[in-house]
């Protein structure tokens, strides 16, 4: 199996300089003010594709609750494997409790789980999201104040992990071991090609954008990351760790040679204050750019949890994992 490092593995520790640029009050570390809009500017929502005869239109939802446990790291077992420390910057975690840089399918399949019924040991993992007017607790470690990262880890108060169909296509079982990426860490210095960032606020669902919304008292801050869903048939990674699967177009279409499966969408949610200023954590040069939101994921599910989901979203069917 094919693994490459985003970054260089000798890529030197630096410190984030401060940003000239304004910013909201009380984040001395944060983006420019221009990272943030209005929920007002939240673009309208894209209506979903037009089912065809052929729809796979059921999903399967597990729960693995919010980390409540605090399973961070600054690993990346997907991009950077066997690097300790290889993000710069700290990834929150549900599903196995034992992910790390030196994980391997072996150890995850037999590791402890966070979801619910303990057959999922897939590994679920996306940058933390800080509150920047409060002190956290790793202001001058290695991911954290170290690299740019400052405030306080923020816990969000709901995780939904989601698997979807195709609305033109059955789907065919995910392979095991497969392992995905999804958004772009480092798209603050390349190009949008890969973001996939889709910020929005929870009372004003399906709008989403690539800035960071200020939404209103009441609303959660949400964050979702939808995953690709076109393989290829063959490998469960590689080079690059995106070429093996691919997003479909905005239709469901999958480009020739690749066949859909189910397509995995982790939303989060976040209650913060009226006005409280936060960032996601980033590279040092990304400078907490919210494009850069990206989220990895690396399959541990058995091979009959596997072929249920698909037969449970081919049959149209709205099932708990």
């Amino acid at each position: 199996m094919a693994r490459h490092t985003l970054v260089p593995a000798l890529l030197v520790a630096v410190v984030v300089t401060a940003i000239v640029a304004s910013r909201p009050a009380g984040a001395p570390d944060g983006p420019p003010d221009s990272a943030y809009i209005s929920v007002a500017e939240l673009p309208e929502a894209v209506p979903e594709p037009r089912s065809g005869p052929d729809a796979a239109t059921g999903s399967w939802t597990v729960e693995c609750g919010r980390n409540e446990r605090g399973h961070y790291n600054t690993d990346n077992v997907v991009t950077s494997p066997g690097l300790v420390g290889g993000a710069h910057h700290t990834h929150d975690y549900v599903g196995n409790t034992t992910t790390d840089a030196r994980s391997t399918d072996a150890s995850l399949a037999t590791a402890p789980t966070t979801c619910t019924g303990g057959t999922d040991r897939s590994a679920y993992f996306w940058p933390v999201l800080r509150r920047l007017d409060r002190e956290g607790a790793d202001a001058e470690s290695h991911g954290g104040g170290r690299h740019g990262n400052t405030g306080e880890i923020l816990v969000p108060s709901a995780v939904r992990i989601e698997y979807r169909g195709n609305p033109l296509a059955r789907v065919l079982p995910l392979p095991a071991g497969l392992r995905m990426i999804t958004g772009d860490p480092v798209a603050a210095t390349t190009t949008d090609e890969n973001v996939r960032a889709q910020w929005g606020c929870s009372n004003r669902p399906g709008r989403f954008t690539t800035k960071y919304p200020r939404c209103p008292e009441g609303s959660d801050l949400t964050r979702t990351l939808t995953f690709p869903s076109c393989w290829n048939g063959l490998h469960p990674d590689s080079d690059g760790h995106r070429a093996h699967i691919v997003h479909p177009a905005a239709s469901g279409l999958c480009p020739p040679a690749t066949f859909p499966v189910p397509r995995l969408r982790i939303t989060l949610a976040y209650d913060l204050p009226d006005g409280a200023p936060f960032a996601v954590d980033s590279f040092p040069e990304q400078r907490r750019d919210p494009r850069t939101d990206h989220a990895m994921y690396v399959g541990a599910l058995p091979d009959r949890a596997r072929e249920e989901m698909a037969d449970c979203v081919n049959e149209s069917r709205h099932c708990r994992g």
